[in-house]
């Protein structure tokens, strides 16, 4: 029997509308589908009509569960891996399965679709010739100041996750190491109450004190000494 082949599906960031054609053709002929959030993910499949069994696959449980899928996918099942929201593998235990299917010569396929970084880095009004994706930084403070002051001289548009309650101290935070750079902050991306913010990092910081920020947020800087005109 052939080795089946895992597929690393793309989903929407927020509009259920953004699913693509593909996606659902794969989801819907896929033996099994690793969910980051079996609820969640769901909510995506009643809405187009895919009955793929489901099993969770999260950071918290992955080291147990890849081996099971990997036997699964060796016996010639096809496997679809999708995350919350947007491409499996950014930020989110996709890579691990990826790397754990790679190792034992098992074909992964991408279908691709949405991305939360893509998506704010292209209307964010910044370069997008070079760009450096950073993820989520680290919480303490700490942490959060080295990583930082190893950032400060590069000249890529950087681009992070941040959630809404840490967003104020990453923001003030850069402004000490990187200086009143240009910024924009993307929340709730494709979303009903989507908001675009497009100011230099002191006025974003002004702007949400006053105003708490709510729901997903990508995080846009430009990079040293890169368009501090805008």
């Amino acid at each position: 029997m052939d080795q089946g082949r895992l597929y690393v599906v793309s989903t929407p960031i927020g509009n259920l509308n953004d699913m693509t054609f593909r996606a659902v053709e794969v989801l819907k002929s896929a033996d099994l589908i690793a969910a980051e959030d079996t609820r969640h993910t769901g909510i995506l499949l009643k809405h187009y009509a895919i009955e793929t069994k489901q099993i969770a696959y999260h950071d918290f449980n992955k080291e147990k569960i890849t081996p099971r899928i990997i036997e699964q996918l060796r016996d010639g099942s096809k496997v679809a891996i999708v995350s919350d929201a947007g491409t499996p593998g950014i930020s989110d235990p996709g890579f691990y399965l990826v790397r754990e299917c790679l190792r034992n010569n098992i074909a992964v396929e991408p279908v691709p679709g949405a991305s939360a970084m893509l998506a704010a880095l292209v209307i964010s009004g910044l370069p997008t010739d070079r760009f450096c994706f950073e993820g989520f930084l680290p919480k303490t403070s700490g942490k959060l100041n080295v990583r930082l002051a190893e950032l400060k001289d590069e000249k890529r548009t950087l681009i992070f996750f941040e959630s809404p309650h840490r967003l104020l101290k990453t923001m003030t935070a850069m402004l000490e190491a990187f200086g009143d750079r240009p910024a924009f902050i993307g929340r709730e991306l494709t979303k009903k109450f989507e908001q675009h913010y497009r100011f230099r990092l002191s006025e974003l910081i002004a702007i949400f004190q006053s105003n708490p920020p709510k729901g997903e947020v990508v995080l846009v800087v430009a990079g040293y000494r890169n368009n501090f005109d805008a």
